[in-house]
């Protein structure tokens, strides 16, 4: 609730279209009523556009009605603000998939009609920001992200033909679905389109493939591939387990064609790449306290903190238990060589290869410190001139005490 809140104040504050100062009184003073209830919030968003049905926030609103009604599961409200929202803005991914899902939930035959519909542009949008070629980099984050999002459409779909009782259109997308990505409600849709289509066999493999793949529903997973088949549900389940872990392999392999550091969960298992194409395996630094600087070329106070790390490596030039490590964040790898030149700084620099999303580094400089088993023992997030030497000091003592 909190997000769509602040979600829905900034699209206010920042948008184009400013409302009249009576208008905003009004809906600030509803929404600070309404309090942290999101059926309130609903409720105090419809009675506004009630009352302001030309208001200039009205796609803003709309906007907000739908992810309010996504958290508390209303289909209907979804639907009904959704479809207003796709009206002027038909390419909006969250909207289409809030307002596709609720259709295929809904179970009735025209709803099902209209799943498809919204379901098919929903897949059509996610097909073109697939990369144009083999050429186009993409990162691991957003091959994956594009994975899901598409065995979503096209089991939001497989759902709708169920409803319809055309069932090998549904087994043929739960299929491709599964394939995208196995969640899984994909195996239990391409189940149910099977045993529509008598394939009882096939079904149970299926409801088999669903078991392993989540934990939501295992008990009715369970039972309903026994339903389909009598015996061996022991050898189903070892084979599912099979496929799924065959499955996750790949993807791991595929994700990481596109970043080496693709689902890695520490930061001593990345790998980082130097600004003249040397790697560096953190792995390779256990056994030392090290230093990350987070920092940019464009970050003025990264300029001012440069010279301060230098006074601290020099307190450290004794030991060899201690690592400095430069992690750039530019999104534009090519400025970097360049800007050390510039300024003749040190080109023992590293770009920082994911580690930012890993340890949500919002704000730069920002300074993570590493104890010897790798783990992070400390942070700085930016950081004071006058006192950053003797803070950085004292910090890497402390741990190196450990």
């Amino acid at each position: 609730m909190r997000f769509i809140l602040l979600a829905l104040g900034a699209s206010l504050a920042f948008g184009q279209a400013q409302i009249p100062p009576q208008e905003q009184q009004e809906l600030s003073s509803s929404l600070a009523e309404a309090g942290n209830s999101t059926h309130e919030f609903i409720f105090a968003l419809e009675n506004h556009l009630k009352k302001y049905p030309e208001t200039k926030s009205r796609w803003e609103l709309e906007r907000a009605l739908v992810k309010a009604a996504k958290e508390t599961g209303d289909d209907g409200r979804i639907i009904k603000w959704g479809a207003l929202v796709l009206a002027r803005e038909s390419e909006d991914l969250q909207t289409l998939e809030a307002v596709t899902r609720g259709l295929a939930r809904v179970g009735d035959k025209a709803s099902a009609e209209n799943a498809l519909v919204y379901g098919r542009k929903w897949e059509q949008v996610l097909r073109s920001l697939e990369p144009r070629d083999a050429t186009e980099k993409i990162r691991w984050q957003t091959r994956m992200d594009l994975d899901q999002g598409l065995s979503r459409a096209l089991q939001a779909q497989a759902r709708a033909q169920i409803v319809l009782g055309k069932f090998a259109e549904a087994e043929g997308l739960a299929a491709k679905s599964y394939a995208a990505y196995p969640f899984d409600e994909s195996a239990r849709a391409l189940a149910q389109a099977r045993m529509g289509m008598g394939k009882m066999e096939a079904a149970a493999a299926a409801w088999a493939d669903a078991f392993v793949s989540g934990d939501a529903k295992r008990p009715e997973d369970l039972t309903a591939m026994r339903a389909a088949f009598q015996t061996g549900a022991g050898e189903r389940l070892l084979a599912a387990h099979d496929r799924f872990n065959k499955w996750n392999e790949e993807k791991i392999a595929r994700l990481r064609e596109y970043d080496q550091n693709a689902l890695k969960g520490k930061p001593a298992e990345f790998v980082v790449m130097g600004v003249g194409g040397e790697k560096l395996a953190l792995s390779a630094l256990r056994g030392k306290v090290v230093v990350l600087d987070f920092w940019a070329t464009w970050c003025g106070p990264c300029r001012v903190q440069h010279p301060l790390y230098d006074k601290v490596k020099e307190r450290f030039a004794g030991r060899d238990d201690v690592e400095f490590v430069y992690l750039n964040t530019d999104e534009d790898k090519n400025l970097v060589a360049p800007f050390l030149e510039a300024n003749h700084w040190s080109k023992n620099v590293y770009f920082e290869g994911g580690l930012s999303r890993l340890l949500n580094i919002s704000s730069i400089p920002t300074t993570v410190i590493l104890n010897k088993r790798g783990e992070i023992a400390s942070r700085m997030n930016g950081f004071l001139p006058e006192k950053f030497v003797e803070m950085l000091t004292e910090r890497v003592r402390r741990i190196l005490a450990e």
